[in-house]
């Protein structure tokens, strides 16, 4: 979690199959704990071929059947499911990642926090989650739209007593 929190968490990412990825593992941890996820990263990346949603789209019922062996990820069948759907509707958005940057106007929200205070959801998450349900995608809600945010630097919520705090901003200026 250490190393996950000092070199991932909260750097702004513009890459779409890392969203793509991230979106993904943060559907999975649904009612799961972050390290459960983090440890199975390496099956997640195996199993949904790079997280390259062209590929993922294309994966079938056999495909589903096979994951559901797979001790590498979650095998959870609405979570494998709700992979390849996702998969299909990212690849109908124009342009995934400045869809999902568009809810933070295209630019990281620095919150300046401190020890207490960070939410679970915020509106902007909400409105993430509605659009992106809208949009046939599943396990999506609100909480998992911020966790997204928060992962992917489009929010930097390390706190300002954080020595990663001052990176991820600076990072932020930097697309």
């Amino acid at each position: 979690m250490a190393a996950y929190h000092d070199a991932v968490w909260g750097v702004p990412q513009y890459d779409p199959t890392t969203l793509f990825e991230f979106l993904t593992l943060e559907g999975a941890q649904a009612g799961l704990s972050w390290n459960t996820i983090l440890m199975r990263q390496a099956g997640y990346r195996q199993a949904f071929r790079g997280f390259d949603p062209l590929i993922v789209a294309e994966m079938t019922d056999d495909d589903v059947e096979e994951l559901m062996l797979d001790p590498g990820i979650i095998r959870n069948r609405g979570k494998i499911t709700s992979t390849i759907g996702n998969a299909r509707a990212w690849l109908e958005l124009d342009d995934p990642v400045e869809f999902l940057w568009s809810f933070v106007d295209g630019a990281p929200i620095d919150h300046q926090l401190g020890v207490t205070g960070i939410p679970a959801t915020t509106e902007r998450s909400e409105a993430m989650s509605k659009a992106l349900k809208q949009l046939g995608f599943r396990f999506v809600g609100p909480t998992i739209c911020y966790a997204l945010m928060q992962a992917c630097g489009m929010v930097n919520d390390h706190w300002v007593e954080c020595f990663r705090h001052a990176d991820c901003a600076a990072l932020a200026t930097r697309k």
